[in-house]
């Protein structure tokens, strides 16, 4: 194939090489979705792909490239920066809709590429689920589909290599639960499948369940590994020299045996023939489980540790609780700064990052951001996940309204917080909008609902205010958040956009983002969001009951308020919130902090 190119090639000229690299397999169509044999949010730079042919680097995107047609399908939160880092590169924005229940790049391959002609993906990185569709649309075009090529190998000459981090050990009192406990759960889970072997392959399913942490992803303390489990022993297939001598001991001892990343195959390929495997076709891909035989029967399921995960136990909440007091602690020392310089020196939102981090950095547990910080004044703010470079970036000066969305990773919990500050005088327009949203936060805060009611369906009570201003906005409400752990993870998630799958069910003690927005393109952008726990409500002859306690603690900025139109019971329960993030949070700050902190949590 062709030659590869170096780092300092341009965007073109790696579209170019990738077009010379399908030409000379005879391949029609390249799909590079933004994943990896994980399958993970975040992706190690190895399996940055899609971002380096096409130089998008948001979160989510998919790529295809053609002979005469290249495009990036992103959804609304990017569209903004899509257009940004793809103007003058010859690749187009594709917008995908809110809503849409298919993947549109796979129906476009569907309808584009001509019968008999071949698409080519990297079967390693794509899902099952994924791979499936993308199968049976193609096949119904007369497509073929080859999954057995890495285009990316013969074009990208400096791909980095597997991350080599070391992997540790999350232990007590951080970590609740022992290993063994969790793998005999995991264990009868799979017994109530049917199953004798179990595969895992997503990150923090892994590190929950051996009690481990490494830092081979940016903001997620994870590390690159697939897992089997069986009857009586588990193996971990990870890089050679990531797990110390004690730490491979201390595994042993649980009857845990670590192996070289690349014999999962091998492993998989030498399961028993006539036993079960059960996978979850959502969170493993097709290219690994092409080695599993025929002959071994496939159960599959969600993860049973991503349901047990997500429940976090009473000392775990306790933890968190913690570390919420320390990472408000942190926002509290960060705002009293930047009130009092604000107008006195020169501040950018690249000022914000560097001075919130410092102070979340001089916090007990801190280990590192849990996500890049987004700060975004006026029209920035309203790209909700745009990120401030050396190169592109705003001064705060001047009237409108900065948005701050950030968090922390600690040992005792992860955090996840967005307020959004006056500067200067916000217009009785930013008033509006920010109350409008904050009564959004508020009212889904508060809701009480049947315990297992599936999370997408709670999202309405957050945007009904929004609604009723004939406004909306294009991301879900509500993510979970893991425990020192990733700060995106399921099985519930709060956003109509997403199926009401049994598996999105409410339990106790999750842990969930409440995140309402509202984004003018060009002008600002509000959104107010909290992490709150599921909690007993109490049982009545209709059934169980949850509510939330947010956890969250940082003063909600009064002076974006527009008192007009806050009902009373809802003045009520931001002055209580107030009152608590004061009490709560004081013991841990003095001087100017304090001061801040005891001026923000007024009541109004």
């Amino acid at each position: 194939m062709n030659a590869r190119l170096p780092e300092t090639s341009t965007i073109p000229e790696r579209i170019a090489a990738l077009r010379a690299a399908m030409a000379s397999t005879g391949v029609d169509a390249a799909l590079v979705p933004s994943a990896d044999p994980h399958l993970s949010e975040y992706l190690p730079r190895r399996w940055q792909g899609r971002e380096w042919l096409s130089g998008f680097t948001g979160s989510v995107g998919t790529l295809v490239v053609t002979k005469d047609f290249a495009g990036v399908w992103v959804d609304s939160r990017y569209w903004v920066q899509a257009e940004q880092q793809l103007a003058g590169t010859g690749i187009q924005l594709m917008k995908m809709l809110g809503g849409q229940q298919s993947a549109p790049h796979i129906d476009w391959l569907a309808q584009t590429v001509p019968a008999g002609g071949t698409v080519a993906v990297d079967g390693t990185v794509l899902g099952v689920a994924s791979a499936r569709a993308l199968a049976e649309a193609l096949d119904a075009r007369g497509v073929k589909l080859r999954t057995d090529l890495d285009l990316l190998d013969a074009v990208w000459s400096g791909r980095p290599s597997l991350p080599l981090e070391p992997v540790y050990e999350h232990v007590a009192p951080h970590a609740d639960a022992q290993r063994s406990g969790k793998l005999a759960q995991v264990r009868a889970a799979m017994q109530e499948k049917g199953a004798q072997w179990h595969f895992i392959s997503t990150l923090d399913d892994l590190a929950w369940l051996f009690n481990l942490r490494g830092a081979d992803v940016n903001y997620n303390p994870v590390f690159v590994a697939h897992a089997l489990i069986g009857p009586d022993q588990a193996t971990l297939f990870v890089a050679d020299g990531k797990v110390p001598a004690d730490l491979a001991q201390s595994l042993a001892r649980d009857n845990v045996r670590v192996a070289p990343y690349a014999q999962a195959a091998d492993a998989l390929a030498a399961l028993p023939g006539g036993e079960s495997l059960l996978i979850d076709p959502r969170r493993v891909t097709f290219g690994l489980l092409q080695a599993v035989s025929s002959a071994v029967k496939r159960v599959e399921a969600i993860n049973p540790s991503t349901f047990f995960k997500s429940r976090k136990t009473a000392v775990e909440a306790e933890h968190v609780r913690a570390t919420m007091e320390q990472d408000g602690a942190a926002l509290a020392e960060f705002f009293a700064w930047f009130e009092a310089a604000l107008g006195r020196e020169t501040i950018t939102e690249l000022t914000i990052d560097e001075k919130l981090t410092a102070a979340r950095q001089r916090r007990p547990g801190f280990v590192s951001l849990s996500f890049a910080t987004i700060a975004g004044f006026n029209a920035n703010g309203a790209m909700p996940h745009y990120r401030a470079t050396p190169d592109s970036h705003s001064v705060i000066e001047g009237n409108g309204l900065l948005l701050i969305d950030s968090g922390g990773q600690y040992l005792d919990g992860t955090t996840d917080i967005t307020r959004v500050v006056p500067i200067g005088t916000p217009s009785a327009e930013q008033k509006r909008d920010f109350t409008i949203v904050l009564k959004g936060t508020m009212a889904l805060s508060r809701a009480q609902f049947p315990r297992g009611i599936r999370s997408p369906m709670l999202d309405a009570i957050a945007r009904a205010p929004i609604w009723e201003a004939g406004a909306d906005y294009g991301h879900g409400t509500g993510h979970g958040v893991g425990y020192f752990l990733n700060v995106h993870e399921g099985p519930q998630v709060i956003s109509h956009y997403a199926p009401a799958e049994p598996w999105t069910a409410m339990e106790e003690g999750m842990i969930t983002s409440v995140e309402p927005g509202l984004y003018r393109p060009g002008k600002w952008g509000v959104r107010i969001e909290n992490l709150v726990l599921n909690q007993s409500a109490g049982t009545t002859e209709f059934g169980d009951f949850l509510k939330f306690e947010t956890l969250t603690l940082c003063p909600i900025d009064t002076r974006c308020i527009d008192l007009a139109i806050l009902r009373e019971d809802e003045r009520e329960w931001l002055n209580a919130y107030h009152e608590t993030v004061r009490v709560r949070i004081a013991p841990h700050v003095s001087g100017d902090a304090l001061a801040w902190l005891e001026k923000r949590t007024q009541p109004i």
